[in-house]
This record gives C-alpha cells, structure tokens and sequence, in this order.
C-alpha cells in the first residue's frame, strides 16, 4: 500500500476562489435551484454565471485562447463542492465542457488540441461533454456495447450513450467505444451523420437536463480518436468530481437541518433536545467528514501526480452509500415536511441518488 503524504493546505488563491464560489452558491445558485428543477431545464444565466468562473479555461495554453495554467484537480475538486451545496444540476451542466477540456488537454494530439481547444475557451463551440454511461443494467465502463470499427482511415461508431448533462446543448462529445484493442475515446460532432440526441428526463438532476446520445453508424476519420485516451484515470478523475458534488450537497442537507431542529417543536420542546434527532444529525456530520477527506485524498495525490485511482474508488464508493444515506436521514428529520416540495429536502434527496449512475462526467 502506497502511504506516501497528501496535502490539503490550500493556497491563498484556492482560498480567495472558495469565498466567492461559496458566495455564488449560497446567494444565486440555491435561491434559484427549486424552480428550474420545477421547469426540469437549466436556468441560463447560472449555467453562465458558473462557467464565468473560467474553470474550462484554466489548463488551456494561452496561445490558444486559455489561462495557461497547471492542471489542478484539487483546485477543481474544491469547486465542485462549493457550488454543490448550490446546486447539484446546475454544477454538473455547466462544468461538463471543463471535463472535456481537461481530457483534450491529458490526452488529445497538437493537432485536435489546436482544433478544438479555441473553440470551447471563446465559448464558439458550444457546451461539451463526456459520454461513457449506456443505458443497461449492471453497467461497467470496461465492458462497452458502444463499438468503434476500424475501416481503413474511419472508424464507424454504433451504440447508445446516455445520462449526459446538457446533452442537447452539446456541439461536441468524447464517445467512449469499444476497439479490438480496448475502450478508446472519440471526438464525435453532433452534426455527424448518424448522430441523434434526445432528452432523457430522470429523478433527480432534472435542470441538468439529462439526454441519449444515438450513434448508427457514424463516421469519424482516425484523426478524432484520442491518442492518449486513459479510461482509468477518466473515471478516477469523474469519481473525484461527482464525490465533491455529493459533499458540497451533503453539506447543504447539514447546513438546512441544525436549525431546524433547534426551532421545531413537539411536546413543548426542541426535537434537537431528543436522542434520536441529536444522534441523527451527528451521524450525518461524521459521515459527510468521511466523505470529504476521503475525496480530498484522492484530489490531492492526483494534484501531486501520485496514484490515486485505489483512493478515488474508495471515495466514490463511500459517497455513493453515504450520501444517500444523508439525503434520507435530511428528509426523515423534517418528517412529513421533508416529503412535500415547500423544502429542498425531497430535491437533494433526489439528486443524491445520481452519484450511484453516473459514469464519466465531471472530469477534474
């Protein structure tokens, strides 16, 4: 077992970027959340608000349209879970082009790099994203009914991908498919041939709006297949961001409760005052501490180039159980108010549960 040390000291920029983040979040993002997950469409002005925070545009070289700076998972990480305790859906939709970017930028060639990067930094590309999740029990990203064939200087994809966050808004997506020698990614257009795309309306993430991504027999030259495509640490790097979404989600489930249950009275006295209502709200924030320092692990040794995949499968799967534990326990303290929709309870709950499905998006 590797024990080599992980840093969580945050720089004094890192610092400054949480503040306003968690500005965002707490004064625009949440006040606006409920109705756009009523409408089940992304409010427009906080997709844009949030990308305004040039995360996609960080790793971008200068030379083409980008701040040049060093790749930081961490960095990325953190944002995620500030603007989750925001909003879940529209986190997850605006930030999907920045997992694009930093797959191009990992992974893709000068020349694709040179093609693309400019696009998506001046925002003329359009939104961006990875598609890897197929609509199949018992998924396994290793395991793709998504097949890319070699025909001379073209591959021809087929399969169905789904669960993409703004998916309809998408100009460009990394198909991941199977090759005969292993998953590869690709860079597919939505105006391809063969390209079809439609909403696919789900439980929770409803103003992320969720689509289908259909390939049949789509073209795409070997030009657009990644030479550098990792799926392992594609999904290791997914892992970390939808961890941070859960945690800066959980944290809102918190956050909401304490007073609650200092305010709610039964019986002439505070339900906090109850053993039961006291242990449950000091579970959940123990559990959320475990969720947190497990995800910043793995953050951190990936920030540092150490491995990291062991610590960022660990994280997902505590997250994936814990979170929606919290999401449970927030609506069984509020009672029949956390079933009816006048609270967020019932929302986070529902976006909780998306941690366990989702595959490939949120690369940090």
């Amino acid at each position: 077992m590797d024990s080599a040390p992980f840093d969580l000291t945050l720089t004094e920029e890192q610092r400054i970027t949480r503040e306003n983040m968690l500005r965002f979040a707490r004064d625009t993002l949440s006040p606006a959340a409920r109705a756009a997950d009523d409408a089940a469409s992304p409010d427009a002005a906080l997709v844009a608000g949030i990308q305004e925070f040039g995360l996609a545009l960080m790793p971008i070289p200068e030379a083409l349209g980008g701040v040049g700076m060093p790749r930081s998972p961490l960095s990325n990480a953190l944002a995620c879970e500030d603007l989750g305790q925001g909003d879940m859906s529209h986190t997850l939709a605006a930030l999907q082009t920045m997992g694009v970017v930093n797959v191009l930028v990992e992974g893709g060639s000068e020349e694709q790099q040179e093609r693309l990067l400019p696009g998506l930094a001046s925002g003329e590309a359009g939104q961006a994203a990875v598609a890897l999740t197929e609509p199949r029990a018992t998924f396994e990203p290793t395991e793709l009914a998504t097949q890319a064939v070699s025909e001379g200087s073209e591959y021809r994809l087929n399969g169905t991908k789904s669960l993409i966050p703004m998916g309809e808004a998408c100009g460009l997506f990394v198909v991941v498919a199977a090759t005969e020698s292993g998953p590869a990614g690709f860079l597919v257009s939505s105006d391809l041939p063969g390209v079809s795309i439609k909403a696919e309306p789900a439980m929770g993430l409803r103003s992320a709006a969720l689509a289908t991504l259909e390939l049949q027999d789509v073209a795409v030259s070997e030009a657009d297949r990644l030479p550098g495509f990792d799926l392992p640490r594609l999904q290791a790097l997914s892992w970390i961001g939808q961890c941070a979404l859960a945690v800066g989600c959980c944290q809102a489930v918190l956050d909401y409760s304490i007073p609650y249950v200092k305010e709610r009275k039964a019986f002439g006295e505070p339900i906090a005052w109850r053993q039961s209502v006291a242990f449950m709200v000091a579970d959940i924030g123990i559990e959320l501490e475990g969720m947190r320092l497990l995800m910043l692990r793995a953050a951190s040794r990936a920030e540092q180039g150490l491995s990291f995949y062991r610590e960022a499968y660990l994280a997902h799967l505590q997250c994936m159980e814990k979170a929606m534990q919290i999401g449970t326990n927030g609506i069984q303290l509020f009672g029949g108010a956390g079933f009816v929709r006048d609270y967020p309870l019932e929302m986070w709950y529902r976006n909780l549960r998306s941690i366990a499905v989702l595959h490939g998006s949120l690369v940090v």
